[in-house]
């Protein structure tokens, strides 16, 4: 028998413009023509190797991945990496999904970062009606026309919304072929539809923001930008609207389009700034499965990669060029180091703050 558990349709959301946020991206967002803060003489040495590294696989046509954490986009380094996507400097890009959030909630309000601990107690943390609901509705959506997480919500700000299909025609599709690839995702999206009323055609949301969104940005770029959420880990899952299926769908998509990119690293760069978890999880398994996919059609593996990882973190204190730490060294479970130093290639940790990081890389590449 199923254990006990909540209704979500019972859930309270409150209007998001009711909460008071920590951060307005208008006042505090890096411009990537300003001058970038003294990044201290060891990262500014590693930096203008990698600037020059990312021109040398650019120039050869190699991959130029960049991974990053919500803090990135919470540290207003939107505008930072949008140029990074406008000049071609990168490739592929992934976040996790609090970076998603608080992208789209920047490009909707220009404000994010709520205050947890005066919510949660309360219980309000995360229960915001309009970034649970276009979240939600996006992704839902776009996986029943086969989109990953990233595009759909890409979409989504670059359109100021998103259609509906008539539940009538979707209904039609699901009957007509049931074995179709979609015919799961369809019948999420017509569930929800019916479950909340919602009409069909055209839902308008406005994104005044939307030079903000890195989201906007490489989907108008044709540039994939994907996204790797854990269920329960997000706000999002407190709206009645969240559906676990179709946030798993569209990030089963994402992967795979994610591995598809990591398959392209052969002489090429990975950036992996301020994602201690996700980022070195998801790349260790798209790494094996390329290799995969290469040893099957008789390809030579990966190699010639090289991955930089950045953190504020002093990163165990280990030096990572003497090779893997002994277990009872704290520096053997930093995941975010020993994850990627197995992976072949050459590693490099980079300690550095975010925003001083990707200023000065585009300083770099801007000259």
């Amino acid at each position: 028998m199923p254990y006990p558990k909540i209704d979500p349709r019972k859930l309270d959301v409150f209007p998001l413009a009711e909460r008071p946020n920590i951060t307005r991206i208008e006042e505090e967002a890096l411009d990537p023509a300003s001058a970038a803060p003294a990044a201290g003489p060891e990262s500014d040495r590693q930096i203008k190797q990698l600037a020059e590294a990312i021109r040398v696989a650019r120039s050869r046509g190699a991959a130029v991945m960049l991974t990053y954490g919500a803090h990135v986009v919470k540290n207003c380094c939107a505008l930072l990496v949008n140029w990074l996507v406008e000049n071609g400097w990168l490739t592929h890009l992934a976040t996790q999904g609090a970076g998603v959030i608080h992208d789209w909630e920047f490009a909707f309000l220009g404000q994010s970062g709520e205050w947890v601990r005066d919510n949660a107690p309360v219980g309000r943390f995360g229960s915001w009606e309009e970034t649970g609901r276009w979240i939600n509705l996006a992704v839902i959506a776009g996986a029943a026309e086969g989109l990953g997480f990233g595009e759909a919500m890409g979409r989504l700000i670059q359109d100021d919304g998103l259609e509906l299909p008539p539940a009538e025609e979707l209904r039609r599709r699901i009957t007509e072929d049931p074995g179709h690839e979609l015919t799961a995702a369809r019948a999420d999206l017509l569930w929800t539809i019916e479950q909340f009323g919602l009409r069909p055609g055209r839902h308008t949301v406005n994104h005044p923001f939307r030079r903000y969104s890195i989201l906007a940005c490489a989907c108008g770029r044709r540039v994939p930008l994907t996204v790797h959420p854990g269920i329960g880990y997000d706000i999002i899952v407190n709206h009645p609207l969240y559906h676990g299926g179709a946030i798993g769908r569209a990030a089963t998509t994402d992967v795979r389009v994610f591995t598809e990119s990591v398959d392209r690293l052969d002489g090429g760069i990975y950036l992996s700034v301020g994602s201690a978890i996700m980022s070195p999880q998801v790349f260790e398994k798209a790494f094996s499965a390329a290799n995969n996919l290469r040893r099957r059609k008789g390809r030579p593996m990966l190699s010639d990669h090289r991955i930089v990882i950045v953190d504020i973190q002093a990163g165990g204190g280990w030096d990572w060029s003497a090779g893997e730490p002994p277990k009872d060294n704290p520096a053997y479970y930093l995941r975010y180091c020993k994850s990627f130093y197995r992976m072949g290639g050459t590693l490099e940790y980079l300690q550095c703050d975010n925003r001083v990081f990707l200023a000065n890389l585009v300083q770099r590449l801007r000259t």
